[in-house]
């Protein structure tokens, strides 16, 4: 095998034969964990960007948006093909009409070869399904995919961080967009208060059995002004050391399908914000350490993979 693991930048070096970048968007979306339908203070450990810290300034409209992001990529001199990522908040928490001007507003421009749709799975619904579909139909050149955020399989864990959604409520999403042939991105977080290692790969497992595209696998971060941070102070979150992050991702990707795409491996927390933990502000020192680990363990995507089957119900 010639790689360790199958990036997402592979999956598009193959698919369109060169490097395509990404530009994260605020659509000026809010939560239904933060509007009062479920809550207002939202996931203890989502910031007040709504995990869109790094997203381009909110302007008056998507295209200003994704020009100002072009202008960062073509100052640097790189980049020809592009993803429109929203991802601040619940991207699909909004009527559908108004959904409908933002994806196509970003599906228009010629650069744009797709776009990701940041969202929570108890914010699809059959006329989201249906609006994504039309579009795929307007749009048969470029692709749309869903990411959900699930974070963990185990119930005790959900309710701890305020997820807001039970897990059936996810299979059931993850069901109505793959009949609608919708590839769908898995957000699990590593690290979450009160699970171990062994809880950590059950909920890697459990999305292999769904047959998903894609994973995010993502390092906790304790940010400042959460709740999460609340916890961190009173050492009742302690947060990962390197050695066991790297330990945790490597064991993830042995038993994960070699067939799913690795969207994100570590994750970015914003310097200003980050409480802890600190190591992880070097990202290239987190990947890098990470590949060396995996050439010395000779280990691999899949390598302890076995294939349970695609579930169509649940």
């Amino acid at each position: 095998m010639n790689r360790p693991y199958y990036s997402v930048n592979d999956f598009l070096k193959e698919k369109y034969g060169e490097k395509v970048y990404k530009i994260a968007l605020d659509a000026g979306m809010t939560c239904p964990n933060r509007d009062g339908t479920l809550g207002t203070r939202g996931c203890i450990f989502c910031s007040e960007g709504g995990s869109g810290d790094f997203a381009v300034p909110r302007t008056s409209s998507i295209t200003e948006q994704l020009q100002a992001g072009l202008s960062l990529f073509r100052s640097k001199q790189v980049g020809r093909l592009f993803i429109a990522y929203f991802q601040s908040y619940t991207n699909t928490y909004a009527p559908v009409e108004r959904l409908h001007t933002l994806y196509d507003e970003a599906l228009r421009q010629d650069c744009i070869v797709g776009i990701s749709i940041a969202t929570r799975p108890d914010c699809i619904s059959p006329e989201i399904i249906h609006l994504l579909t039309t579009l795929q139909k307007q749009y048969p050149d470029k692709f749309i995919w869903i990411e959900l955020g699930l974070q963990t399989i185990h119930e005790q864990t959900a309710i701890l961080i305020r997820r807001g959604y039970p897990l059936p409520v996810f299979e059931q999403a993850v069901i109505d967009l793959q009949n609608a042939n919708i590839p769908i991105i898995v957000h699990v977080i590593l690290g979450l208060p009160g699970e171990d290692k062994g809880m950590m790969l059950e909920t890697c497992s459990y999305l292999n059995r769904l047959s998903v595209f894609g994973i995010k696998l993502q390092l906790l971060h304790v940010l400042k002004n959460t709740d999460l941070a609340l916890l961190y102070e009173e050492e009742k979150c302690p947060t990962l050391e390197l050695h066991s992050y790297l330990d945790l991702v490597i064991s993830a990707l042995e038993i994960l399908s070699p067939d799913m795409v690795i969207h994100r491996l570590t994750g970015d927390g914003p310097k200003e914000l980050l409480i802890a933990p600190l190591w992880s502000l070097n990202k290239r020192n987190v990947l890098n350490s990470l590949h060396k680990e995996l050439k010395n363990r000779n280990t691999w995507q899949g390598r302890r993979y076995h294939d349970t089957g695609t579930i169509n119900t649940l």
